[in-house]
């Protein structure tokens, strides 16, 4: 059995904002609420990068028009005792899908944690 962390992308939607800062805080902070009432505050919530096409430089995964938001949320949490990466791949995307319904994810890394005795 290994130890993993597994990275998501969410696609959270923010209404009634004006601001790219505003997006960011109220999604960040609406994920964060709905996980931690599930007792889930092991999950690391914070806003993701796109690169840019032209310069490949990364920036905040945030798009504003029309006073909503779309914020790429990325989230990272460690997964034990798993077969496999795919298993903590499955079991992550349950976790947090579980809390976060109806928002779309995407597995986009993870990584066995090497534990040295």
């Amino acid at each position: 059995m290994s130890d993993y962390v597994v990275a998501m992308e969410a696609a959270w939607l923010v209404r009634d904002v004006e601001e790219v800062d505003d997006a960011i805080g109220v999604a960040v902070s609406e994920a964060g609420k709905r996980l931690n009432q599930k007792d889930m505050d092991y999950v690391e919530v914070g806003v993701g990068a796109t690169h840019c096409p032209a310069c490949a430089e990364p920036f905040d995964s945030v798009f504003v028009a029309a006073d909503t938001a779309l914020v790429g949320l990325q989230m990272e949490m460690k997964v034990f005792n798993v077969e496999s990466d795919q298993h903590a791949r499955r079991v992550a995307k349950k976790e947090i899908g579980g809390a976060l319904r109806d928002v779309p994810l995407k597995v986009i890394d993870s990584a066995e944690i090497n534990v040295e005795e």
